[in-house]
């Protein structure tokens, strides 16, 4: 039994690789991991691979051991059929980022986007690697706030940079056993994201977030980095001339370039 899990799945970028993998990936079921019951009911319609949807709040206490024991319980019954039981695709998609510089995020929503963004990606990472082997794939979402660090976003920014670094590194220890790791950079995609991130004592501080991409050619790029074991996936031309100047130009002089940009 090869299986997907896809976390953030009930919209946005999450919901976009839930179909890929039901679309491309072969797989003989998605596990589908987010807050919301009915958005993934109505995911679970859709697909034509069979859905196993698990609704629960990642950061609550005791979520880790809620997957770890699905995971446990699941590899117990394959092998119970004579089945071996793997995962062939991972998605890390749950994340939060929250518009404001430190006077306008308070303490919990720091909190909930290093956890959420950091912790939780690791978390479920460590768990799902024992039961993948050759051929499997694993995408970490990151951004392209990763590339530089951006007042007004620093938290956020800062946790991508996080899962940017986590991802080449975790790369490199596992060369050898052919397990594909992206991390996935896009610039601005239009998904819930934006609508929350201003949830803020100042959600105007970006005032206008652009250039826009798409989820499903987010996802859909990123896919064909990963089949190419390539580490970064930035989903865009625009996303790779920043990739590119951010390792040119020194970080003061980005920050001034970002500030007038963030004001427009």
């Amino acid at each position: 039994m090869r299986i997907a899990i896809v976390t953030g799945a009930s919209s946005g970028l999450g919901r976009e690789y839930a179909r890929l993998a039901d679309r491309m990936g072969g797989f003989d079921q998605v596990w589908a991991i987010a807050r919301r019951a009915d958005r993934l009911n109505e995911l679970a319609k859709e697909l034509t691979t069979p859905v196993r949807t698990l609704p629960m709040d990642l950061l609550a206490p005791g979520a880790m051991d809620t997957v770890s024991a699905a995971l446990t319980a699941a590899a117990s019954q394959a092998s119970q059929s004579g089945e071996t039981f793997r995962v062939g695709l991972l998605v890390n998609a749950a994340g939060l980022g929250k518009f404001g510089t430190y006077a306008d995020i308070t303490l919990a929503e720091n909190d909930t986007m290093v956890d959420l963004n950091c912790r939780v990606l690791v978390d479920m990472t460590q768990l799902v690697l024992s039961y993948m082997d050759r051929g499997a794939r694993i995408f970490q979402i990151a951004s392209s706030a990763s590339f530089q660090p951006l007042p007004g976003l620093n938290v956020y920014a800062a946790s991508k940079a996080f899962v940017r670094s986590y991802t080449r590194a975790l790369r490199f220890e596992l060369r050898g056993r052919g397990i594909r790791l992206t991390a996935v950079c896009p610039l601005w995609i239009r998904t819930e994201f934006v609508q929350v991130a201003r949830q803020t004592a100042n959600g105007q501080t970006v005032r206008h977030p652009f250039p826009m991409l798409g989820a499903s050619h987010v996802a859909r790029w990123s896919w064909r980095v990963n089949s190419i074991n390539y580490p970064i996936a930035t989903c865009c031309v625009t996303g790779f001339l920043m990739r590119v100047f951010c390792k040119m130009l020194p970080a003061p002089l980005i920050m001034w370039v970002w500030e007038g940009v963030r004001r427009v």
